[in-house]
């Protein structure tokens, strides 16, 4: 079950990129601030429940999630960028993990594993001082 997110439904705003960059850093908002509200989405409901459910840091308590995106010096790559990790993000929430159903030992495997003690037990206690 795969949602693709509609662009329309992502915020963007171009901000100045952190770290090392000369002047240029400071001329050029070419980092990206992503905001993509999961309640208005158009996500299937149960995908949209497992996404707000998740813990992630990424995701505010208004059930926004916020991405930047600053690799890239091209401001259309880290859009790029940031979308890519969002549909990372959604799919990740969308493939239902399998339930763990808990089964027993035959009784066969049982008497088997009792049986290789006992005689692991009696190889040991044969390692005793020998006594005349």
């Amino acid at each position: 079950m795969s949602a693709l997110i509609d662009p329309g439904e992502v915020e963007f705003s171009a901000i100045r990129a952190q770290g090392p960059g000369g002047q240029n850093v400071n001329k050029v908002s070419c980092a990206v601030h992503m905001r993509f509200d999961v309640g208005a989405s158009s996500l299937p409901e149960a995908i949209k429940e497992r996404l707000l459910a998740l813990s992630d840091q990424r995701i505010t308590q208004a059930g926004v999630v916020v991405l930047k995106a600053q690799q890239s010096r091209s401001l259309e790559q880290n859009k790029e960028d940031a979308l890519r990790r969002l549909q990372e993000l959604v799919d990740s929430v969308a493939v239902l993990p399998t339930v763990r159903r808990a089964t027993k030992p035959t009784k066969g495997s049982q008497r088997r594993r009792l049986d290789s003690k006992t005689k692991s037990g009696q190889t040991k206690a044969m390692r005793g001082k020998v006594s005349e």
